[in-house]
């Protein structure tokens, strides 16, 4: 058979999953699940006004505490490192308006600017090794963020501010890039106190984080899953990463299983009705898809 590379698919969450522990929310006391996104109800919808007040606070509360933790640790100041990063200001919109983005949830926003700031900087340290490297910096610039956007891909941590985080570490000679691999620490300190600030503010009246690895099962290994169709379900799980345990998750059902529930298996169909979501097996669907289809199977 001959291959097909427009068919190859890879998914890292398929290896890591089994491995990641279940949440613990059971585990802790509510007013501390609370703020870390556990919900034992849907959280209720708000209007647009109240989400952009938060989002002013916590956008002006989490940068104010970056650059003034910055300014106070004297290694910052030996380094010649700037009160803040740009693309943390991206990031600060992600994190405190659009707090129910895939881009937005912990696993993007802290390991995807980790990791673009770790391929930055080998990047510039890569092409310093030439003679002629100040002229090529605009190439390992743009290699740097593509490396970084694919990278971020493949491990299922895209964060869009982190494309500038990459850029920044190659071209930003009189600000960030002169750092080297003193650049990576700065920018986990930055992004944990984000996320600090929006763990507290964004769960006074919102829900943050919506799920902290990934809207998927997580916690077990995977069952060998049968060419059977696939059903999304809406009972509690405790074995959800989701961030809540009213998050619904993938189960993997037989047809005699299907007529038993009496929801009628068609082919190559997507059958939504309240409490069950079944789509074809042969149909690949990533975690933000399911948790969409969830949502809109609770609405009905």
């Amino acid at each position: 058979m001959p291959l097909q590379p427009t068919k190859w698919h890879f998914e890292i969450d398929q290896y890591l999953n089994q491995w990641i522990p279940a949440a613990p929310w059971e585990h802790l006391p509510y007013p501390i699940a609370h703020f870390l996104g556990h919900r034992p109800e849907p959280q209720r919808p708000l209007g647009n006004i109240v989400m952009i007040f938060w989002a002013f606070i916590g956008v002006f509360c989490s940068l104010t505490i970056i650059e003034a933790v910055g300014h106070a640790i004297p290694s910052f100041e030996e380094h010649g490192t700037p009160m803040i990063i740009g693309s943390f200001g991206a990031a600060a919109v992600l994190e405190f308006y659009a707090i129910e983005s895939p881009l937005a949830q912990p696993r993007s926003a802290v390991l995807g600017q980790l990791f673009s700031s770790l391929i930055g900087v080998a990047i510039r340290k890569l092409f310093a090794l030439g003679p002629m490297s100040n002229e090529v910096t605009w190439v390992a610039g743009s290699l740097s963020c593509s490396c970084a956007v694919a990278f971020m891909a493949l491990t299922g941590t895209v964060h869009p501010p982190a494309g500038a985080t990459a850029l920044l570490a190659v071209i930003d000679c009189e600000g960030v890039a002169h750092l080297g691999w003193f650049l990576p620490p700065v920018v986990l300190l930055g992004c944990v106190l984000m996320q600090c600030v929006a763990l507290l503010l964004n769960n006074i009246q919102r829900r943050f984080p919506v799920y902290w690895w990934t809207p998927a099962e997580v916690g077990r290994r995977k069952k060998h899953q049968q060419p059977q169709q696939h059903q999304i379900s809406d009972e509690k799980s405790s074995n959800s990463d989701s961030g809540s345990d009213n998050g619904a998750k993938l189960k993997i059902t037989t047809a005699r299983h299907m007529e038993e529930g009496k929801i009628v298996i068609e082919p190559s169909k997507v059958i939504i009705t309240r409490g069950h979501v079944v789509i074809p097996d042969d149909m690949y669907i990533s975690p933000e898809e399911k948790m969409f289809l969830e949502e809109l199977s609770e609405r009905l």
